[in-house]
C-alpha cells in the first residue's frame, strides 16, 4: 500500500460502467490508500448517455461498493486531463496525485493537450487491458516527456463500455448501475440478469 499522503485519480466516460469498471475501483482500492473516480466526457468519444446520468450511474458503482476511501469527485471532470489534474492538485495539495489510464490510453497520452504538463503533475499508472499490450516504446515515448509510469499488477474483467452499448450484454454492466439504466431507459438494456 501507498503512503496516505496518495490519491489514485480514475476518469472514465462510464458509459455505461461495467463490471470492469467496479472490478479496478475495487482494485485500486487494494493498492492506494485513496482513489477519486468521476465521469468525463472524451473529447474524441460520442457518448450514449450525458454526463449527468453517467455520473449518476458510476456514484451507484461506487455507493455499491462502500469503502470510504473511494469517492466520487464529479468536480474533477473534464475532457482534458490537465484540467483535471490542475483541480486535483487545488483540491489535495501536498499529495501525490496517481493518473490511472488504461494500456489502451498509453500510446495516445504523448499526443494529449500539454502532455507534457500531465505528466509532470502525477505518477501515470497503467492498467493492461485485454487486446492492448503496453510496449517499450509507449514507456520510452512516456519517459522522454518526463513520465514517472508503472504498470498496475491488476487483472480486470475484458469488459468494455462501447461493446456494452452495441451489443447490450446485462452480465457486462455493473449490477449496482442496474435501477437506473431500466429508470432511464438508458443502451436498450431493458432486463436485468
Amino acid at each position: 500500500m501507498r503512503s496516505i499522503s496518495t490519491v489514485a485519480l480514475l476518469g472514465t466516460s462510464a458509459d455505461p460502467p461495467t463490471r470492469g469498471h467496479q472490478a479496478l475501483l475495487e482494485g485500486l482500492l487494494d493498492l492506494y490508500p485513496r482513489v477519486a473516480t468521476w465521469a468525463s466526457d472524451n473529447p474524441v468519444k460520442d457518448h450514449g448517455a450525458p454526463l449527468a446520468r453517467r455520473a449518476a450511474l458510476l456514484a451507484a458503482v461506487v455507493a455499491a461498493i462502500a469503502d470510504p476511501r473511494l469517492e466520487l469527485v464529479q468536480e474533477l471532470s473534464s475532457p482534458w486531463a490537465i484540467t483535471t489534474l490542475q483541480r486535483a492538485a487545488r483540491r489535495w495539495p501536498a499529495t501525490e496525485l496517481v493518473f490511472v489510464v488504461g494500456s489502451d490510453l498509453a500510446g495516445q497520452i504523448p499526443r494529449w493537450k500539454q502532455a507534457t504538463a500531465v505528466l509532470q503533475l502525477c505518477r501515470l499508472a497503467v492498467v493492461p487491458r485485454a487486446g492492448w499490450p503496453l510496449g517499450e516504446p509507449q514507456l520510452e515515448a512516456l519517459r522522454n516527456l518526463g513520465g514517472v509510469v508503472e504498470e498496475l499488477p491488476l487483472r480486470i474483467p475484458p469488459t468494455t463500455s462501447s461493446q456494452a452499448r452495441r451489443q447490450p450484454a446485462p452480465d457486462q454492466v455493473a449490477a449496482a448501475a442496474w435501477p437506473l439504466l431500466l429508470q432511464h431507459n438508458l443502451y436498450g438494456l431493458t432486463a436485468r440478469p
